[in-house]
């Protein structure tokens, strides 16, 4: 991702995050619309999983210009969905509902520039995980159902 992407991303996620809690309800709230068959994979408080998805977005958007240092999280939070029912199917419309979020969080501030700056991202991002939950056996997912951004 060029440097004028990654600021963009850090530019918009700063206006999001004071709504937090709001975007991740408007979150879930898109992704079980538009994907109802991920629902059951939420078994857990949905306010904490919100706070975990903010936090974990938090953490990418801030990494993102040392790509070699955030992959390997990347990887580990991919395989770590291996054994929670996350298949590669759910990422696009886990990617669909983020972009939706992030238009209603920003309104007019979320502009084509900014939707290509995080279609990047999650492309990139959510390639990496894809790749890392289907090399990883199920048996060893250290995670709980319902946590991190593949699920989210």
């Amino acid at each position: 991702m060029t440097p004028d992407r990654i600021a963009l991303l850090r530019d918009s996620f700063a206006k999001v995050r004071p709504i937090s809690e709001a975007a991740a309800a408007l979150f879930y709230g898109r992704l079980f619309e538009i994907a109802p068959e991920v629902r059951p994979l939420f078994t857990g408080d949905m306010a904490e999983q919100g706070r975990k998805l903010m936090t974990t977005l938090g953490v990418v958007v801030n990494g993102m210009h040392d790509l070699p240092a955030l992959l390997p999280a990347v990887q580990r939070l991919g395989a770590g969905h291996a054994g929670m029912g996350v298949t590669a199917a759910h990422f696009a419309p886990v990617g669909a509902a983020l972009l939706w979020t992030l238009e209603q969080g920003l309104g007019a501030d979320f502009t084509p520039p900014v939707r290509e700056a995080w279609t990047e991202a999650y492309g990139l991002l959510s390639g990496v995980m894809i790749e890392a939950l289907e090399a990883a056996p199920a048996a060893e997912a250290p995670f709980g159902r319902g946590v991190g951004v593949a699920a989210s």
